[in-house]
Order: structure tokens, then sequence, then C-alpha cells
């Protein structure tokens, strides 16, 4: 590892491409009429606010690990990824190496659907609540008598809209087709649970247990694609199989340690968020890199 890849990158700044975008996590540019540039920083955000400290690799481990999934995953369905290999992206970006090796990707433009696919194999987060208050997730009901991170009986389909700021919005299916026709609604949950089905089996071949995880779509011209990030700490639950004990929280390999964190020191979720102690950052660190490492079987 250089010492350009392992600085923490929390804004990227490439002045000869148009910044398109600019996420909790990404920054993306806009290379031509059909490509676009994303780069994944060390941003952490927490509570939907950014957080002052960058997470060292955060935005490597990002990148490289949806990377990996795009690849295991492009028999089901095509994707917006084209390359990852700086030397074969447009020429006046090679200048930008610093910036770009290992965090970023050049992808197709796709016209995104503005509903977040979500897959839950267990009942963890908002469905665990929901769940205790209705004995339901999304709606859709669930046998009594469960457990917190219980594995349910199967993998169910809960989309929700994509807020662009604020908590997302748990929506049923139905609400779904009404949002952009029965047809994709149905098409794009038949997917979902597809590439979910396969990813957790791979996982737990790995001893991971992808409890949930979100995916998004577009259509690239008239092609649908899997875009964004897929499988990712940020975007999953990930939990260790070899501790998994239903009955409560999980350890895990995301940012909930981050989450536990602020939860301890009571802050009231409002801004400015608070700096995260260096043994934080570290540890959140080294859970992004050890998730990517466990799943791929390869260092980063």
């Amino acid at each position: 590892m250089n010492a350009a890849s392992s600085s923490i990158l929390i804004e990227s700044n490439i002045p000869i491409v148009k910044l398109h975008a600019r996420g909790k996590v990404r920054d993306v540019y806009a290379v031509d009429h059909d490509k676009l540039l994303i780069i994944a920083t060390d941003r952490i955000s927490a509570f939907d606010y950014i957080l002052p400290t960058g997470i060292r690799d955060k935005g490597r481990v990002l990148t490289q690990i949806s990377i990996f999934w795009f690849d295991l995953l492009r028999d089901i369905v095509p994707t917006h990824f084209l390359t990852a290999d700086v030397s074969q992206y447009p020429e006046p970006l090679r200048a930008f190496a610093a910036q770009l090796e290992g965090r970023s990707m050049l992808v197709k433009r796709a016209n995104m659907v503005e509903v977040e696919c979500v897959a839950r194999g267990y009942l963890a987060g908002s469905g665990w609540k929901e769940y205790c208050a209705k004995g339901t997730v999304c709606g859709i009901e669930l046998p009594r008598g469960l457990r917190e991170s219980d594995r349910l009986p199967e993998p169910i389909f809960t989309p929700a809209t994509k807020a662009q700021s604020g908590h997302d919005e748990n929506i049923s299916l139905e609400a779904m087709a009404r949002a952009v026709g029965q047809p994709l609604a149905y098409r794009l949950r038949d997917l979902t649970l597809e590439i979910y089905t396969r990813a957790a089996a791979y996982a737990e071949s790995r001893g991971v247990i992808v409890a949930d995880t979100k995916f998004e779509f577009g259509f690239a011209g008239d092609t649908l694609v899997l875009g964004d990030e897929v499988l990712t700490p940020d975007s999953s639950r990930f939990w260790p199989g070899a501790s998994y004990a239903p009955g409560g929280p999980q350890a895990s390999y995301d940012k909930q340690y981050v989450r536990d964190y602020l939860e301890s020191i009571h802050w009231t979720k409002t801004p400015p968020a608070p700096p995260l102690p260096e043994e934080v950052a570290a540890r959140t660190s080294g859970k992004y890199r050890e998730a990517f490492e466990v799943l791929t079987g390869r260092p980063l």
C-alpha cells in the first residue's frame, strides 16, 4: 500500500470534470454523456449526518468490495460497472491517480429507479422494531414468537423510498408498484431476492451472515442494471457467523460500532456531529478491512 492510497480522503478534487453529485460518502463526476466517475471517499455518516472524522481505507473497501460482487453476480443482472483500472480511464483523469487508485470506478450513466430495493433474511433494525409493535415487517406478517436477529423463514422484499435528507421510509410492494409500475416493481422484487439469496449463500460459505442489504437499480438505455454500491458494510448488515446468537443484537462488520459510540455519549443527533476518538476511528477502519478480507479471501 503506498502513501497516497493509505491517506484519508474526505473530499475529492478532480477539476477537469464537472462534479455531478456529492453524497454522504461518494463524489460523482460527469465524464461525458454516457459515463460517470464515482469516487468513494473516507467520509462516514451516522444517523443521517456526516461525521467530521474520516475512516482510513473506508472508500477503498466500499469500491473494491462492490467490484467483487459485481463480478460474482454478473450472470444474474447486468451492472453499471465499466472499469476501475485508472490506466483505462480517459487520459486527462490519469493525472489524478493518487485520488483515484483503489477507490474509484468508471460506470455507465443510468436513470436510477427512485426506490431502495431491500432484502431481509434476518429480523433486525427497523424490521425488528415494527415486528415488536405489529408482528409485521413492512406490512408482511411474520410468525409469532420470533426473537431479535432470528433468521426469517424465507427472505423478504421490503422496499423503501430514497430520502434526500432524513431516514428512508419503508413502503409496501403495492406502494412501490403504484410509484414505478407493477411490472417493474415485481421484476425488481424478484431480482433483489435472487441476488440476495446468491450473495447470502456465498457469504455463509465464508463465515459471514448477510442479515439484510439494499440494492439500487437503474436503466442504462433500455437495459436494467444494478448500480451504486453492492453488498458493502455501508449498505448491508454483516454478522460474523461464528458468534451468531439470536435473541439480541449481533456483533457486526459494519458501522454499528460508530453508532454505538455515538449513543454512548448521548449525542442528540442534531448538528454539529461530534468527532470520533482516534481509537474508535481505527477500530472502525479495521472492521471495514476485515469485512473485505473475509468475504473476498484476499488482502485489501
